[in-house]
């Protein structure tokens, strides 16, 4: 096994293991996708990734991360993406989107504009979370929801996966990770409720099983569903790999069938180990563990180091960030550093390597 090797989820074939990871643009009014997003998203489908992922994209307004974000919270957004996933899905791959709830790390900045809140006569609103507890000293103090707001939360992501289908998109991603609401939840770093929300890792795993539970219902059992966690918070007493197993185990159950291994991002103190391939071992360990597939991520750079991910059963799909941003062709520049010969566009066919065939425009609706 290879990392160009297909690979089949539910009723759908991935070209090859290679994923763009969602990246926030920060381009976006009122929630909806621009020019911006099709060239960006769409030039990543031309380069040969197999699934091209929207940015986390809001269920709510007060669930952006900062009021440039994408949204997908009212049917409005539907006809911009729907462009999108038609050129995405021209390219032979899939188009992907990951649907999220910021909690209370919304209403901020653009990361090239400074950081902490955007105040409410700026255009920011007032964030919300399982319990009241701003996530740095610069970020606003959140409501913490009531069980009546939660419920609220929960058909948001429903109603989002069902945009998201109307939209043409074929992979969803639920986003359970960095420390937005969903991960809020779950680590006891930021969830201090004693209700049925809080305390037991049973009780902080509900809302994220409520949440699968309710997009499984309308997201087609002929489509994929993967949800990205942190698998540890990086810190002593919060959320670890051993929770992160035993709730990946549970979602599984409920319907998921990848889990995207991310880390950290619940708390600003927490002292990451970054190095080339350090989340690794946590994709290994679930789908070990679990018999989930799971896909890595994180520095990430070389076409051997990915290769040898999914050869070594380490993951099966690799999911890139900041190497697509950088080189937006990857996947068809380093196919021929492993000896791989993948078809190129026709229209780019002059600089391709020698004997390279043509990639077949895809006409039909993926």
């Amino acid at each position: 096994m290879n990392l160009y090797d297909e690979l089949k989820i539910r009723d759908v074939t991935l070209r090859n293991r290679i994923i763009v990871s969602p990246m926030c643009q920060y381009s976006s009014t009122d929630g909806f996708a621009t020019d911006w997003h099709l060239v960006h998203l769409g030039s990543r489908a031309v380069g040969g990734a197999a699934v091209v992922l929207a940015e986390a994209s809001a269920v709510s307004p007060e669930g952006r991360i900062s009021p440039w974000d994408l949204g997908i919270y009212k049917d409005e957004h539907i006809a911009p993406l729907a462009r999108i996933t038609r050129f995405i899905c021209e390219q032979g791959a899939l188009p992907g989107m990951q649907i999220a709830h910021a909690g209370r790390k919304g209403s901020t900045r653009r990361p090239w504009e400074g950081t902490g809140m955007v105040a409410e006569r700026e255009g920011g609103w007032k964030p919300v979370a399982p319990s009241a507890l701003p996530f740095d000293k610069n970020y606003a103090i959140p409501s913490a929801l009531e069980e009546s707001g939660i419920r609220t939360v929960v058909n948001a992501f429903a109603e989002a996966a069902r945009r998201a289908l109307q939209a043409g998109f074929q992979v969803l991603e639920i986003h359970a990770a960095h420390g937005y609401l969903i991960h809020e939840f779950l680590s006891p770093l930021a969830n201090k409720r004693t209700d049925s929300y809080g305390g037991s890792l049973e009780n902080r795993a509900r809302f994220l099983r409520e949440v699968v539970s309710a997009v499984r219902r309308v997201w087609p059992a002929t489509l994929p569903l993967f949800v990205r966690i942190s698998a540890t918070d990086w810190i002593e007493g919060g959320w670890d790999i051993h929770e992160s197993v035993k709730v990946a185990a549970e979602i599984g159950r409920l319907g998921v069938d990848l889990i995207d291994c991310s880390s950290g991002g619940i708390d600003p103190s927490a002292k990451i180990p970054i190095g080339p391939g350090y989340q690794v071992p946590f994709s290994q360990q679930i789908r070990d563990k679990t018999g989930l597939l799971t896909g890595a991520v994180g520095l990430i750079r070389l076409p051997e180091q990915a290769n040898e991910i999914v050869r070594d059963h380490k993951a099966d799909v690799v999911v890139f960030a900041r190497e697509f941003l950088r080189r937006p062709y990857w996947p068809l520049e380093v196919a021929r550093d492993l000896g791989i010969r993948v078809p190129w566009p026709a229209q780019y066919l002059r600089a391709a390597p020698d004997g390279t065939p043509a990639r077949q425009t895809v006409l039909a609706s993926c």
